[in-house]
């Protein structure tokens, strides 16, 4: 899913943005209003102060953080008073080293704030003027409501003393700087960039003319190098990756230019670059129009940026199909309410799988948990390893995957589920051989991952074909209703929760099946979202233990979790993106015990990959999640998830 990136100063920025909030017209003065305080201290209250002369209705906006997909927020008033404020607690809750960004109804950014860890405890507020005062973070007290003056300290940072000033739009595209400091300020590695997405910012001191710093008091001007169009917006950041500054303008009103009035950022009949602005009652840098500055303390900053049909050249998303609803019962997510882009766009476009989708199943290796094996349904496996916050191919193993085939060296697996075994060997689930995609091959294989080469051949192959006739009907669509994920559970987790073996109807015994390894493997089978439960034995047999109901119509993945001590088995949008962890019961059988949602921000498609890391990996009481998207659709093309597959978000530990 496609996340577009952008580079400040040597920092990646990744940013996933949904379909934005339908057109509407922006009410008049939406640019006068600032995002004033902010705290990510439990409530995760927001305030908007309105610099202007008039009222301003925020009827209908909506909110994003550091994840994506806007949402809506309740605020304290559907209107914020000429110099007055609104509140409103964040509807996605807010984090450490998070940002935030305000959208008015028709989807233009109003403003936005990023911050570092801790930096918004007890709270982050504008000091030294609202709407237009320098960004300090871990204030002494919150003041939602009312001026910031109380919470904040006497001083603040020079650089923070720096304000978009002067911005015009009519030909030469200029930017004014002005230092309201008393000392000059670097801003030789400083960048901007305007409010379209697909743009990557620019260098200060790279445009024309070029400047490497501003004196106290003083200005600077050059002509934006990225162009600035109509209902626009411009970001100025600093060299630590810090939002420094901000200024957003309607169409036609940035000319010849807009420029920092008293009562907010005005159309100028004259551009005034260079000196004191126009606007009757002006100050150089003053007004209460301005900025957007950034929490000081660094961490990632950038706009959520957008993708469109050039970032996906390479592959081809598909839209999802099969849309259902969630179990009864289905609770919240309950890890973070965050969740990113965690892969290049088109990473995975193969020989046989040009479009760069099918995705599927995910396991973290439990013996090196910063490695992740993900199955690709045109028949390839690949390593992945963590790189710049993205998973992406280990090159020592394979840059572009490694092909599997089936026992013998022929046929093309319809790659699905995918386990690390007691062995450390891969367990790869087929549903077909896609050279022959009418017909069923429901089958395990055993890949040795040390081994070398760029195709893969199994060690041992089960074939449970035999065992779904319903999947064989002449149809390529029923015959790919098999083997959708599966998950290898430990014998010890089995006997130490006292489950009773179908066969025996006593207590399961693994000594009695000397050639099955140490444990046994669940597959998901989509057609009915039952698991169908094996003992794969060394000679090549295998052992039927039954099938476990999940509840759901479908099963896209499966794995176990030992930090819950839960099986997991996955549903895609067929079953309202839900997980579902099963248990053993008092009476030894193993029956689901919960089912969460996916996060809310998270697109509805065929997400078909779920993995849970190791706990030894946990950090503040969370590890990560990770899902992969079968159709790398996103929420559709022109956003940025568009063309992507894997999903991060966390899990509790």
């Amino acid at each position: 899913m496609c996340a577009a990136s952008l580079t400040f100063s040597g920092l990646l920025v990744t940013g996933l943005l949904a379909a934005q909030p339908a057109a509407a017209a922006d009410p008049s003065g939406y640019q006068n209003v600032r995002i004033n305080e902010v705290t990510s201290s439990g409530n995760d209250t927001v305030e908007l102060y309105n610099g202007g002369s008039t009222a301003v209705s925020i009827s209908g906006w909506k909110m994003a953080d550091d994840g994506f997909s806007p949402q809506s927020f309740s605020p304290s008033a559907s209107s914020i008073p000429a110099g007055g404020f609104v509140t409103f607690n964040s509807p996605k809750g807010l984090g450490d080293s998070d940002k935030l960004v305000i959208y008015t109804s028709g989807g233009t950014v109003v403003d936005r704030v990023d911050w570092a860890t801790d930096r918004a405890k007890p709270a982050m507020a504008r000091c030294g003027g609202d709407g237009t005062g320098a960004w300090v973070t871990a204030t002494a007290a919150a003041t939602f409501g009312s001026a910031n003056a109380a919470g904040c300290p006497a001083g603040v940072p020079a650089a923070s003393k720096v304000v978009v000033n002067e911005v015009g739009s009519d030909g030469s595209d200029t930017v004014e700087l002005y230092n309201g400091g008393t000392s000059a300020v670097s801003i030789g590695s400083w960048k901007y960039v305007d409010g379209d997405t697909s743009h990557s910012a620019a260098s200060v001191s790279s445009s024309s003319p070029s400047a490497t710093s501003i004196p106290a008091g003083g200005y600077v001007t050059f002509n934006s190098a990225i162009g600035l169009g109509d209902n626009d917006s411009l970001f100025l950041v600093d060299g630590s990756g810090n939002t420094v500054d901000s200024a957003s303008w309607a169409t036609n009103g940035a000319k010849p230019s807009d420029e920092r009035c008293a009562t907010g950022f005005q159309t100028s009949a004259n551009a005034t670059f260079g000196a004191v602005n126009s606007c009757s009652g002006s100050t150089p840098g003053g007004g209460t129009g301005g900025g957007t500055g950034g929490g000081t303390g660094g961490g990632t900053t950038g706009q959520l940026l957008g993708g469109g049909g050039s970032l996906t050249s390479g592959c081809t998303p598909e839209a999802p199909g099969g849309t259902g609803s969630a179990p009864s019962g289905t609770q919240a997510w309950p890890g973070g309410l965050d969740v990113t882009v965690a892969d290049n766009v088109c990473a995975f476009t193969t020989s046989t799988g040009p479009e760069g989708r099918d995705l599927s199943g995910l396991a973290f290796d439990p013996a090196n948990p910063s490695v992740l094996w993900a199955a690709k349904n045109k028949n390839w496996l690949y390593k992945l390893v963590k790189s710049n916050g993205k998973w992406v191919p280990d090159a020592t193993w394979s840059a572009t995957g490694k092909q599997i085939r089936f026992a013998g060296g022929t046929g093309l697996p319809d790659a699905e589920g995918l386990t690390v075994g007691s062995n450390g060997h891969l367990y790869v689930t087929s549903e077909r051989d896609n050279g022959n995609n009418t017909v069923p091959k429901d089958t395990v294989m055993e890949f040795d991952p040390t081994a070398t080469g760029s195709t893969l051949t199994p060690l041992h192959q089960w074939d449970m074909t035999a065992q779904f006739p319903q999947l064989d009907t002449g149809s390529k669509d029923d015959a790919n209703l098999g083997f959708e994920g599966v998950g290898f559970v430990p014998d010890s987790w089995l006997t130490a929760n006292g489950w009773v073996n179908p066969l025996t109807g006593a207590a399961y015994n693994p000594a009695n099946y000397p050639l099955h390894g140490g444990g046994l493997f669940f597959a998901g089978l989509e057609y009915d979202g039952t698991l169908h439960v094996y003992g794969l034995n060394s000679d090549g047999s295998f052992t039927t233990f039954g099938t476990v109901s999940t509840g759901k119509p479908g099963v896209m993945d499966v794995t176990y979790d030992a930090g819950t001590q839960r099986i997991v088995a996955t549903c895609d949008n067929t079953c309202g993106e839900t997980h579902t962890f099963l248990k053993v019961n008092a009476s030894g059988a193993i029956v689901p015990d919960v089912t969460y949602t996916n996060p809310a921000v998270m697109p509805v498609d065929n997400l078909e990959g779920f993995a849970l890391a190791p706990t030894s990996t946990c950090a503040n009481g969370f590890r990560e999640a990770v899902w992969s998207d079968d159709g790398i659709y996103g929420f559709g093309s022109g956003t940025s998830s568009y063309g992507h597959a894997l999903y991060s978000g966390t899990f509790p530990c």
